[in-house]
């Protein structure tokens, strides 16, 4: 069996919190595990890591603070995801990031928090867990201003332009595809520009309970994503590229390895 890891679980205060103990086993299953819980705000994030704990080596957690809460962010917030993220268990900082698109935070306030995020990955050594909607300029002279220092920069669910692929690329991101690529009205672009990521800078994830496949037949009944579907998008994606379905999942589950740097997680964890 192939093995695939989903970097973006939103399990937490989601419709997957309820079907907890189903929905990993459904995803083990499936060659998916273990799988990355996102936290996205501080209290979010010390639960995910709560959770993690009763899960040991199938679940590992992201420790930050989303564009959309960054009005909470305050002088006390740095040292409160510091503590966080001492946790063996939270393999990156974040989700951190910026969003114009829906302007939950005002503006100046997502830019501060996600700059105080990118430094505090960079003074713990944590590779970061990005978004970014409809702020790219902004999001990119961000990064850019840290990504010297980052051990490493992931940009999730991108369903960007080519170019901001390219910039993103440029800046040695590493880019994570969702179940988008499978929606033949929004996602036609990014089924295109797939073909052109490198190859070890590609992640991929379901970002459940979101974005279920479109193309999946026959549909899902719940109508929600699921961490075992993760094969089904990296066969799309697989076909996109013109590669080997199999050699595909092999490498974006050692590059997902090597990013979050698990090998290492997993030692500290059993120590």
């Amino acid at each position: 069996m192939s093995h695939y890891l989903d970097i973006a679980v939103n399990m937490i205060g989601s419709a997957l919190e309820p079907e907890l103990d189903s929905v990993i086993s459904g995803a083990e299953a499936k060659g998916v595990s273990p799988l990355i819980l996102i936290g996205s705000d501080l209290d979010e994030s010390r639960a995910v890591i709560e959770l993690c704990q009763r899960y040991p080596g199938k679940l590992y957690a992201t420790a930050g603070v989303h564009p959309h809460h960054a009005s909470g962010w305050h002088t006390g917030s740095e040292t409160l995801q510091t503590e966080l993220c001492q946790s063996p268990l939270v393999v990156a900082v974040g989700e951190c990031g910026l969003d114009y698109n829906r302007d939950f935070s005002p503006r100046p306030q997502q830019r501060e928090a996600f700059a105080a995020q990118l430094s505090l990955a960079v003074k713990l050594g944590k590779p970061v867990l990005m978004h970014e909607r409809d702020a790219h300029d902004d999001f990119i002279a961000i990064v850019r201003e840290h990504r010297a220092e980052l051990k490493g920069a992931l940009l999730h669910c991108f369903t960007g332009s080519r170019a901001q692929m390219e910039t993103c690329i440029e800046l040695g991101l590493h880019l994570g595809i969702t179940g988008w690529v499978c929606d033949e009205r929004r996602g036609q672009e990014l089924a295109e520009l797939v073909k052109h990521i490198p190859a070890d800078r590609l992640l991929i994830e379901t970002d459940s309970p979101y974005l279920l496949p479109r193309s999946m037949r026959p549909k899902p009944k719940s109508g929600k994503n699921l961490p075992e579907y993760l094969p089904y998008i990296a066969a799309e994606i697989a076909r996109l590229r013109g590669e080997d379905a199999e050699e595909f999942s092999r490498r974006t589950y050692q590059n997902s390895l090597r990013f979050f740097n698990l090998d290492a997680a997993a030692r500290s964890q059993d120590a």
